[in-house]
């Protein structure tokens, strides 16, 4: 008896898990995708500071935007932007970028003062830095592919691997996390710091990997037969892929959803907006946003 007892619990159980993430469920009733502004060369990078605010990344024209949320208007942050692609705030409201130009990652205060956080690794310039999460403890983790850019010097990848680097709190030279990939890009953690996953673009997969006290990675698991250019995660676990839309993945690696986006990429994604509710994505040379029923982890 108590064996069936079980087995009906943990049917009830995933009898709800599957209602709770069905696409009625995930997006908000009448919603639809809407554009919030485009004109732009190529987006990248979006993320909400506390007040749910967006910013994002004009590429190729080297800046970083600002999409305020109550006032519904579009203000340039910041110009010399190091050619910045993925972005995320820490707890403390600084604001750190991959800044592509000079492949180093870039802290920006309030008073958009910059630091370099990191500028090299073993005495080589990063390949380029591209995406990274940070931890509520501090650390951070970030990508380090190689596209070789019109605007670089150099023609010869600085470092022959590819990997995912952790930067632990305090630190100022980062520590290997992951190499065994091919071309690791989107990065997202879980809110609890247990969980970490990295999209490998260049082998089509995105995997999850244990995250140990130290920062050590562990564990590696196949998410997905799907790789990622940017990530996101809600508050459910879910994780949001981009590249032909946006497709959603429950923590088993269930796909859930497909939000379709009408431009040739779709390059990054992450949660904002006063309730944090909003879903917004960043698509070649426009800002959407989508209206959902849960909110991000962050």
């Amino acid at each position: 008896m108590k064996s069936l007892h079980k087995v009906a619990i943990l049917l009830i159980s995933a009898m709800f898990t599957n209602s709770c993430n069905s696409k009625e469920e995930l997006i908000a009733e009448g919603a639809n995708l809407t554009l919030v502004a485009d004109g732009f060369k190529f987006t990248e990078g979006p993320a909400a500071d506390a007040e749910g605010n967006i910013y994002f990344t004009d590429q190729p024209n080297n800046r970083i935007m600002k999409w305020n949320v109550e006032d519904k208007e579009l203000s340039v942050f910041m110009e010399d932007a190091g050619r910045a692609n993925g972005l995320f705030f820490d707890k403390k409201g600084n604001l750190f970028a991959c800044a592509d130009a000079n492949s180093q990652l870039w802290k920006i205060d309030e008073d958009k003062n910059v630091s370099v956080v990191v500028g090299e690794f073993e005495g080589k310039r990063m390949n380029g830095p591209n995406d990274l999460w940070i931890a509520q403890n501090g650390g951070i983790y970030f990508t380090d592919p190689y596209y070789q850019r019109p605007y670089w010097e150099h023609s010869k990848q600085p470092i022959e691997k590819e990997r995912v680097y952790y930067l632990s709190p305090g630190e100022n030279v980062p520590a290997i996390a992951a190499e065994d990939l091919v071309k690791p890009n989107g990065i997202i953690g879980t809110a609890d710091g247990k969980i970490l996953y990295v999209a490998d673009i260049g082998d089509n997969k995105t995997w999850s990997y244990t995250i140990a006290e130290a920062g050590n990675l562990h564990n590696k698991s196949l998410l997905t037969e799907l790789g990622s250019d940017g990530m996101t995660i809600d508050e459910r676990g879910n994780i949001y892929l981009t590249g032909n839309g946006v497709t959603v993945f429950d923590h088993t690696g269930k796909q859930l959803l497909h939000i379709p986006v009408e431009k040739e990429w779709t390059a990054n994604v992450t949660f904002g907006g006063k309730e944090n509710k909003t879903l917004f994505i960043t698509a070649m040379d426009a800002l959407y946003s989508l209206e959902m029923n849960v909110k991000g982890q962050y």
